[in-house]
């Protein structure tokens, strides 16, 4: 039987995840499609992590 988790920390974990995932693949757009589907992302979600992770990416540049 599936457990259901709360949306809230789908995104903690998607953002876990993604912060991991792109340092290691370097990858932007593949990893956040993964992220999309591995968490079952809203694709509201997606915007979201697209943007707060473009701005973190150009703050670390």
């Amino acid at each position: 039987m599936a457990t259901v988790v709360p949306q809230s920390d789908l995104m903690k974990r998607a953002i876990t995840w993604l912060s991991e995932a792109i340092e290691k693949k370097g990858t932007f757009a593949a990893v956040i499609d993964e992220a999309s589907m591995r968490f079952n992302l809203s694709p509201k979600d997606v915007e979201f992590l697209k943007k707060f992770f473009t701005e973190k990416l150009e703050d670390k540049n």
